[in-house]
């Protein structure tokens, strides 16, 4: 699921192509984007690979095509599912990610292996669609927390004040009315300067009884007949149900002002939280926008052999085919149609070819894309343009502790140098041998960050040179620890 940070763009459509008022302030950020800028966009986290960013940019922006459609039309225009082949590393899981949170949409990855035919033990495809719709329900309701925040805040605010200072009694009858509103007026300042207390923190410590509601029932697991998967139940309707017939419970706890205000605020927001909205507009945007990684897709192509631990190897990818296709699917959400979502599947198809899948698998995947190994230069590229490059994560890492660590350009040359070597003599394991490298040559440093006297430690080849070069040589050794 996207994180807050990431949703500056988010696109959101309406039904059938048309787009409600609520999103039509949203949309233009994404429509303004064209297919290239896109591209520019996923270049600041992925080195090279320029033909499938060009290919999910392309798909993407589709998406914005379609809703300007007339619905009639836009119903048939389904999207164009890309299969991307390439080894590991090398980028393609990343793509998809990005790609999903530049566009704010539902997005999930899951591995092909992980799933069985119908009929045997293990998941069923159809529970993919299932977790894209709970992603989606996540954002949706993550956006709508955001616009009750403040609206909760200050009502939490107001009943933490009323713990603090309670409402005056009712007067006695014949109080005059002069004395009545004298009192009034002395508690609404002491209220306003509690308030003020409040909003500095000094109230934080303080320990007040707040009524709190008891969480009685379990979460439920059932067996779903549709496929034999396992499907959480709803277990806060099950409790709203409950507490309809027998009241809910209700018990005072001791806690400090801070964690009062915390909780009060949690029972606002869920107040103001309409669900029935977020979960319309969630199921809507997993329809319209959901985007499905389905990756190690290599691992179930091949024909039947007819014994052996695959035997339901072709039976996965005909079980993958229909919600491809586009099908529906019985969530607890109600029922969700898969033909508008996009799935990228990716595989490294060393042992087998795209070829080997089924035909009509084959047909639902018509955009394939080559990601290209990487080169030495792509690894140096890779340590230092991106904006989260590996280097800038371990200097960031150890300027926790005070340590200030910079990598000369030599240094840099050098990782990359070592891990295209490993990754010549042993297994290619792509960008992901630069993590084992990296760790190795800073192994020292790190253990040693929080005692280190000197503050400045600077990484030259020579001391790259001095970690590696003995592991590096004994391939053996390599083959174990790098």
């Amino acid at each position: 699921m996207a994180s807050k940070s990431d949703k500056e763009i988010i696109l959101a459509p309406g039904g059938n192509g048309a787009v409600t008022g609520e999103e039509e302030e949203l949309l233009p950020a994404l429509d303004d984007m064209k297919p290239r800028e896109i591209v520019v966009e996923l270049d600041k986290y992925i080195v090279g690979q320029a033909a499938a960013k060009r290919a999910v940019a392309v798909a993407l922006r589709n998406r914005v095509r379609r809703q300007k459609l007339p619905p009639e039309i836009a119903d048939d225009v389904l999207p164009k599912n890309i299969l991307m082949i390439g080894p590991t590393g090398v980028g393609k899981t990343e793509i998809a990610r990005r790609l999903a949170r530049l566009a704010g949409c539902p997005f999930i990855k899951v591995e092909a292996s992980k799933y069985t035919e119908v009929g045997y033990v293990g998941r069923d495809v159809e529970s993919m669609v299932r977790d894209l719709v709970e992603t989606s329900i996540d954002m949706i309701r993550e956006e709508k927390l955001d616009e009750v925040a403040d609206r909760a805040e200050q009502s939490a605010e107001e009943r933490v004040l009323d713990l603090l200072l309670p409402p005056l009694p009712s007067p006695a009858p014949g109080t005059p009315e002069t004395e009545v509103a004298a009192q009034r007026e002395q508690n609404q300042r002491t209220r306003e300067k509690l308030r003020v207390q409040l909003r500095e923190g000094k109230l934080d410590p303080r320990m007040v009884d707040l009524e709190v509601r008891e969480r009685m029932m379990p979460a439920f697991e059932i067996i779903s007949n549709q496929g034999g998967g396992f499907e959480e139940m709803d277990a806060s309707k099950i409790n709203d149900m409950i507490s309809g017939i027998f009241g809910q419970q209700k018990k005072k706890r001791k806690m400090t002002v801070a964690d009062a205000f915390e909780y009060l605020i949690q029972e606002e927001e869920n107040k103001l939280l309409d669900m029935d909205l977020v979960t319309r507009m969630a199921v809507e945007r997993a329809e319209q926008m959901g985007i499905i990684f389905i990756d190690e897709i290599d691992k179930v192509a091949g024909r039947e052999s007819g014994h052996g631990p695959d035997v339901s190897r072709e039976g996965v990818q005909r079980d993958i085919l229909p919600i491809i296709e586009g099908t529906t699917v019985n969530t607890r959400y109600g029922m969700i149609r898969t033909d508008h979502i996009l799935f990228i599947a990716a595989g490294a198809f060393h042992v087998t070819k795209p070829s080997d899948l089924i035909p009509e698998l084959q047909g639902r995947l018509p955009i394939r894309v080559e990601l290209q190994s990487l080169k030495e230069e792509d690894f140096i590229r890779i340590l230092t343009e991106p904006k989260n490059a590996l280097i800038k994560q371990y200097a960031a890492l150890l300027e926790t502790e005070g340590v200030k660590l910079t990598f000369t350009e030599d240094a840099v040359a050098a990782l990359a140098r070592f891990a295209t070597s490993v990754n010549e003599q042993t297994e290619n394991i792509g960008a992901r041998r630069l993590h084992t490298i990296l760790e190795k040559v800073l192994d020292e440093i790190s253990f040693e960050a929080p005692d280190l006297k000197k503050k400045n430690v600077k990484i030259d080849a020579a001391y790259v040179n001095k970690q590696l070069v003995d592991i590096v040589k004994n391939q053996d050794l390599s083959r174990y620890i790098l």
